[in-house]
């Protein structure tokens, strides 16, 4: 019966058409993560996720995030009630710092990490290890050729197929090959020769730096931290929190790394074109004189600050990225006190220097005041009694300001922009648009406000400077990881991988014949003029008598008599 069986499944098999079952192993847990483990190391899949992260970085650019400007974020939800929450549900507010971004980013350094080690590793075999066994048939390499050298010419310098090929070496690692030769001391000995590791290598430097960039960009954004910070002419600043005007820390910052350095601004300087008429009163030069003292009870040091040219100091960079008018200003209030004095910083509108600014007096008594206008560095008034300024430099300094009283809204701890006075809650007192007017005040005036509510005066001018203080932990790795894999990639392009082999042999007749072929790892147009190269140093070795080698031009055929030489490229197409 079991043999009927099994002739009736041969039978099947091998009828026409007819199909056995196959049944596949199942790959199991290991060899699923085995699987996913070589489809994540992938070159492919490092390329495709390197893209991927430049996506994913898009929204960064086209909502405001958090980090940087946590106030804009609470107000775009609140204008968009039905998308916004949407968007911060998606952490699109927060992408750099999001689930899905980190994803990609630990995704992409794992899989150029599991790219680059087995690569390191062959190619570390590689240069460990002797060059490829000689072919059989050199003639059927890309670029082949023979040089035949005269029996005489042989007898005379005393050459042997084995003398030949050592000779043949020493020239081939004079031009950078790494060599072995191979059957020495027979009849027909062979050198395999092999140059251009260092392509490979750059390869993996370029890739090996890729991962260097990203962990110097991921410590940079951990570690890191940016702030802002304007400093007025006599006024320092101390490296603590409390002492920045706005503050971006990075995930993992701590007040532990901020060093007590600080920075005074002596004085500030800005020259103007008066020289060209069609560039007349633009900027040319700004220079701010700062004294810094690294910590409490350091030496202090003069340092200058310019434009591009930052200053380094407690591990950060000051950078000068603004600069304006502050205007001293005393208020006094309704009972004859203070209530405000001090220079105020004003925000420059155009390149005149035509400047918004805002006082705010919250001590003031009875009543709170606030104050808001322009000030004009050199003050004209035109025909229909406007006024605006003529000239970045303060020939004629002036204040024109609207004033209010009531509450500013600065008791109930709502953040306030210094920047802005809310009016909505206040009562004019001066405008333009009142009986009371506008108030114009020159350096030196004092106006009464109506109502017997106080005075303001304008007693003089100052600048300041806006600094952007950067720390970056890891700024210098980036760089150097940058020019590592710029170098690599250099190398990876530039540099042809290739191997050559010469064999020599003895003809019956005394000729001595050496032939060589040269193949090239990938596709290299340079093969054939390597191959000039390497035909014109054997031929120099062997061809030419002692003594003139440094006078031989190389030929495509020796003069008849000295031995000849031919050589075959052929198209790898």
């Amino acid at each position: 019966m079991k043999q009927d069986v099994s002739q009736d499944t041969r039978d099947t098999a091998g009828a026409p058409g007819a199909r056995a079952d196959v049944v596949l192993p199942s790959l199991g847990v290991f060899g699923t993560l085995r699987w996913a483990w070589t489809q994540l190391t992938s070159m492919r899949t490092a390329l495709f996720l390197l893209l991927l992260l430049a996506v994913a970085a898009v929204p960064g650019s086209l909502f405001p995030q958090r980090p940087a400007n946590p106030a804009v974020v609470t107000q775009y939800i609140q204008d968009n009630p039905d998308t916004g929450p949407v968007l911060d549900w998606f952490q699109l507010f927060d992408v750099y710092s999001s689930v899905w971004f980190s994803a990609i980013y630990l995704l992409l350094f794992i899989s150029l990490i599991g790219c680059v080690v087995p690569r390191a590793i062959a190619h570390l075999r590689a240069v460990r290890s002797t060059p490829p066994r000689t072919p059989k048939r050199l003639s059927r390499l890309p670029v082949y050729g023979t040089l035949e050298v005269p029996a005489d010419r042989a007898r005379d310098a005393g050459l042997t197929p084995s003398s030949a090929a050592e000779q043949a070496a020493a020239v081939l690692r004079k031009r950078g090959y790494r060599v072995d030769v191979r059957d020495a001391g027979t009849d027909r000995p062979s050198v395999g020769a092999e140059r251009g590791l260092a392509k490979e290598l750059g390869n993996l430097v370029f890739h090996t730096s890729l991962i260097g960039v990203l962990v110097s960009v991921a410590v940079g954004g951990l570690f890191g931290y940016n702030g802002q910070k304007v400093i007025v002419e006599g006024d320092s600043f101390v490296n603590t929190l409390i002492g920045y005007d706005s503050f971006s820390p990075g995930s993992n910052f701590s007040d532990d790394q901020l060093e007590p350095y600080s920075i005074r601004l002596d004085s500030f300087d800005v020259r103007f074109d008066r020289e060209q008429e069609s560039h007349y009163g633009q900027p040319l030069d700004f220079t701010a004189n700062v004294t810094t003292q690294d910590g409490p009870g350091e030496d202090e040091a003069q340092q200058v600050l310019k434009v591009n040219a930052p200053i380094t100091i407690g591990g950060t960079n000051v950078y000068l990225v603004g600069n304006g008018y502050a205007p001293v200003v005393t208020v006094r209030d309704g009972e004859g006190n203070i209530a405000q004095q001090g220079p105020v910083v004003s925000v420059p509108s155009d390149g005149l220097y035509t400047s918004l600014i805002v006082i705010k007096a919250p001590d003031a008594k009875p009543d709170q005041l606030g104050f808001v206008g322009f000030f004009l560095p050199t003050a004209f008034v035109d025909e229909k009694g406007v006024s605006f300024s003529r000239d970045p430099d303060p020939f004629n300094p002036q204040l024109n300001l609207n004033s209010y009283y009531g509450d500013l809204g600065l008791d109930d701890g709502t953040p306030e922009n210094v920047y802005v006075l809310d009016t909505e809650n206040l009562t004019e007192l001066n405008s333009r648009n009142n009986d009371d007017g506008g108030i114009v005040l020159g350096v030196g005036q004092t106006y009464d406000l109506p109502e017997g509510k106080g005075s303001v005066t304008f007693d003089g001018l100052k600048r300041y400077v806006a600094l952007d203080i950067h720390h970056d932990p890891g700024e210098l790795g980036a760089l150097v990881f940058s020019t590592l894999a710029l170098l690599g990639l250099s190398a990876s392009l530039f540099i042809g991988r290739r191997r050559l082999w010469v064999r020599t042999g003895e003809h019956p007749d005394g000729r001595l014949m050496v032939e060589y072929g040269l193949l090239a790892r990938g596709e290299d147009h340079r093969l054939p003029a390597e191959g000039a190269a390497v035909e014109k140093l054997l031929a120099d070795r062997f061809l030419v008598p002692t003594g003139s080698a440094g006078d031989h031009s190389h030929q495509d055929a020796a003069p008849a008599g000295t031995g000849q030489s031919h050589t075959n490229a052929k198209d790898k197409s």
